[in-house]
């Protein structure tokens, strides 16, 4: 799972916490923003089942590729139905800044930042999570981070087994995602563990790219 997710935790855990912040308060709120009861109750059904796959896919004892298959599938339908759910009940009508705030989200800035191009070049450190997840941090090599042409970085990847022709520059790299976070994680197939993970990262800011980082390489657990 590439978490992709802007206003989104970066890490399963965070992303339960917030559906249960979400279903605390929207208990008590769900009359005055009008969400249907079926709605609450999907809500609390999917953060349950993903609270027990990702237990399921943790434990040494029972976890297995189907387990870590089930545990990604189980956490694709919760993110799939928090960004609806987002999208119904909390813009429209507009909550105020206190009630963005109790969700775990932050408040709405209808100011636009001017910005031009981005100039800035950026890189990512990797670090481990767990089984083919890897943790992504940018790291800034030229330009500063409070830049506001720095919109949101696409990073791009390739992975390769051991004796794979290694990529020459970042325009070989084949996969990528956007993200505005600075750090996020990507959860690998399960059968790319032992393989080797290439990376380069490009500012983007609607439309236009910065350069490209240098390219890094990181071994995938």
């Amino acid at each position: 799972m590439a978490v992709t997710k802007d206003w989104l935790p970066t890490t399963r855990d965070g992303i339960l916490a917030m559906a249960g912040d979400w279903i605390s308060v929207c208990t008590t709120k769900k009359t005055d923003w009008n969400i249907p009861d079926l709605a609450l109750t999907e809500l609390t059904t999917l953060r349950g089942t993903a609270v027990t796959a990702l237990e399921t896919a943790k434990n040494e004892t029972t976890r297995t590729p189907v387990a870590t298959a089930q545990c990604k599938e189980a956490f694709d339908a919760l993110i799939a139905f928090m960004r609806d759910f987002k999208r119904r009940y909390f813009l429209s009508p507009p909550l105020l800044d206190s009630d963005y705030i109790s969700l775990g989200l932050k408040p709405h800035d209808p100011i636009p930042s001017p910005s031009g191009p981005p100039t800035a070049q950026v890189t990512v450190e990797t670090y481990l999570l767990g089984r083919h997840e890897l943790g992504v941090r940018i790291i800034y090599v030229i330009g500063s981070p409070t830049d506001p042409a720095n919109k949101g970085y696409r990073i791009w990847y390739t992975v390769l087994s051991p004796g794979e022709t290694l990529p020459a520059n970042p325009d070989e790299l084949h996969k990528s995602f956007y993200t505005k976070r600075k750090k996020d994680v990507i959860d690998f197939e399960f059968g790319d563990s032992g393989k080797t993970a290439y990376f380069a990262v490009q500012i983007e800011n609607e439309g236009k790219k910065g350069p490209w980082g240098p390219l890094v390489s990181a071994l995938i657990p």
